[in-house]
């Protein structure tokens, strides 16, 4: 399970391939940041979520910029970005913390939760677990309605290449598994080949959902 920035994937992700070298393709992404019970207890937190999120879609900002954006305190901003950096998920930005107020970058560009996690049996651990889930789901759908909300901001050949699907499929977990690597793998090779200065070139949010659904075949 994972969240992926540039992308936000894995997606917001660490599954992409190494380009050849002298390919003249981008290098593949760092890999996600891997939570463990520790780090996802100190990240599953909806405000410490959408930060880091901020921070890895926009770049480098002030407690106070976060604040303005999210529609937060400065002080909640502050507290909780400070615990995001305690747990290793944010760190202070050097070439811009020169004045008075601390700028603040992701230390990541991904997080990817260990499969373990789900077993555990800290009710603690599994409390982390559903919050950090139903934030991403929350994240996604929000996207989605901003999508649709703007979708006359966008030409026609933007509105007929965006894609909403869903498919029912009868698959084991280990297949499942398969399934979900070789789309991650796919994107991979999009985000090593990319070329963001390119004519039409915008940046694009993909999101994957692959979940089991009692009902008849």
């Amino acid at each position: 399970m994972s969240e992926k920035h540039e992308s936000e994937p894995r997606p917001e992700a660490g599954h992409a391939p190494r380009p050849e070298a002298g390919s003249g393709a981008r290098p593949a992404p760092p890999p996600p940041r891997v939570l463990d019970p520790r780090s996802l207890r100190g990240l599953a937190h909806p405000l410490r979520i959408q930060l880091l999120r901020a921070l890895r879609h926009h770049g480098p900002a002030t407690a106070s910029q976060l604040a303005e954006r999210l529609g937060e305190s400065s002080g909640a901003t502050s507290y909780h970005l400070r615990q995001l950096a305690a747990h290793g998920f944010v760190e202070d930005d050097p070439e811009r913390g020169k004045g008075r107020e601390r700028w603040w970058k992701a230390a990541q560009q991904g997080t990817a939760i260990d499969e373990s996690l789900h077993a555990n049996p800290d009710p603690e651990v599994q409390g982390a677990v559903e919050v950090f889930l139903y934030e991403i789901a929350n994240i996604h759908t929000q996207e989605l309605h901003t999508f649709l909300g703007n979708r006359h901001q966008w030409i026609d050949e933007w509105n007929g290449a965006s894609d909403i699907s869903d498919f029912t499929l009868h698959l084991s977990p280990e297949r499942q598994r398969e399934l979900n690597e070789r789309i991650h793998a796919l994107i991979g090779e999009y985000h090593a080949a990319e070329d963001r200065d390119a004519p039409g070139v915008q940046r694009v949010r993909m999101h994957l959902h692959a979940f089991p659904q009692h009902g008849a075949n």
